[in-house]
């Protein structure tokens, strides 16, 4: 047996929950699958249930760069879920159709490409969401409905599904979680941004 030193180093962890009134009794459990291993899964990330009771994130990525109702690539924010497939749109009832594309080369954003425009107006600022596959066209969906926010930040691992705090009320700093589309904001009365 011999003597083993790790060194590391301390990182300052800013928190996004300031405020935990109300979460699910001894947490959930959030699906890895939707997850990209070793990226992070970000406290104040908007999760939902299944018909299982199984909880999924509900993508969203912050657009970094405004753009017209016909463009069909939009550049957002690094540290999203995305893939390849998934279903986008950028507000409930609106247009939704599949990501064809994701373009991770540069270092500052990502852009993500769908096959035919949202045709909306997209804002610095605004999230692109996750929609349902079932929705798809002009009349989209959540994939999960939203039901809580994660209540702390976890790393991700392959093939391994998370156990999350759960918060349903509570208040979570707004510039510091991942983006929250109007819907979402909606969806979850309980949470206060600030």
């Amino acid at each position: 047996m011999g003597l083993r030193i790790d060194r590391k180093k301390d990182e300052r962890v800013v928190h996004a929950c300031t405020h935990n009134l109300a979460d699910i009794p001894n947490g959930v459990t959030v699906c890895s699958a939707d997850l990209i291993p070793g990226g992070i899964l970000r406290e104040g990330t908007a999760i939902g249930k299944d018909e299982a009771g199984l909880y999924h994130v509900i993508k969203t990525a912050k657009v970094t760069e405004a753009a017209n109702n016909s463009a069909t690539a939009y550049k957002v924010e690094k540290g999203h879920h995305f893939k390849k497939g998934d279903f986008v749109m950028l507000k409930v009832g609106a247009k939704a159709y599949a990501i064809t594309a994701i373009d991770t080369s540069e270092a500052t954003y990502d852009t993500i490409t769908v096959g035919t425009t949202l045709g909306e107006t997209v804002n610095v600022g605004d999230a692109l969401v996750q929609a349902s596959a079932q929705s798809a066209s002009t009349t989209s969906a959540f994939k999960y409905a939203p039901k809580a926010l994660v209540g702390d930040s976890y790393e991700v691992k392959a093939l391994d599904n998370h156990l999350v705090v759960a918060v349903t009320i509570g208040q979570f700093k707004e510039s510091v979680i991942p983006a929250q589309s109007g819907d979402i904001k909606a969806a979850l009365p309980g949470i206060v941004l600030i």
